[in-house]
């Protein structure tokens, strides 16, 4: 014996004679019905889940790029922030000195460049005063043909000036190494500028 005289039925009671008018073709036209709904509610649920992966992946990727972006700008901040005083060091005291040390040389390499094909031609060398023993002393090592050397009040430490026959130059290294400054600081300066205002 079962115990469903006990329990309240809340089903819809369908008289017998009603299920047996239903032929067997409604019966599967309601079932196919039944199964596209089905069907179709499960492919908008698939549709509607991949679309919010999507957009949870799309948003992972923007987030990460945005903290590559960040990480990247970050790092080269303090890259220039930290090579700012190098240059500094670089262009106040090692290259004024360098370029101190090897001016006479330089003098020499400019001289013997415009005397190519000009050795007849006189030769004048026109330096700072107090540097004109210096070029000599140079000359003396490496010339074999006569070369003037004269100084110039007018003329600062690190200038000279050169003529073979009609050909003039000029050499200023305090001048290249004012050049120097500003190009690093300009530099420094439009980096901080971009990293400021993208």
């Amino acid at each position: 014996m079962t115990i469903a005289h006990l329990l309240e039925d809340f089903g819809v009671k369908i008289p017998v004679e009603t299920v047996s008018s239903f032929s067997e073709e409604v019966i599967e036209e309601a079932k196919l019905v039944s199964f596209e709904k089905g069907y179709t509610a499960g492919w908008d649920d698939a549709i509607e889940a991949k679309d919010k992966e999507n957009t949870r992946i799309s948003a992972t990727l923007a987030g990460s790029l945005e903290d590559l972006s960040f990480t990247y700008h970050e790092a080269q901040t303090q890259l220039i922030e930290s090579l700012d005083p190098m240059f500094k060091v670089l262009t106040s005291v090692i290259l004024p000195d360098t370029m101190a040390a090897t001016f006479g040389h330089h003098i020499i390499d400019h001289l013997n460049e415009m005397a190519k094909g000009q050795i007849n031609e006189p030769m004048e060398i026109v330096v700072s005063a107090g540097e004109g023993n210096a070029v000599r002393a140079l000359l003396g090592e490496e010339s074999s043909v006569e070369v003037r050397v004269r100084e110039d009040a007018n003329l600062s430490a690190g200038q000279a000036q050169l003529r073979v026959g009609a050909s003039e130059r000029e050499l200023n290294s305090e001048a290249l190494l004012d050049s120097i400054r500003e190009s690093i600081d300009a530099f420094s300066y439009q980096f901080k500028e971009e990293s400021h205002y993208g």
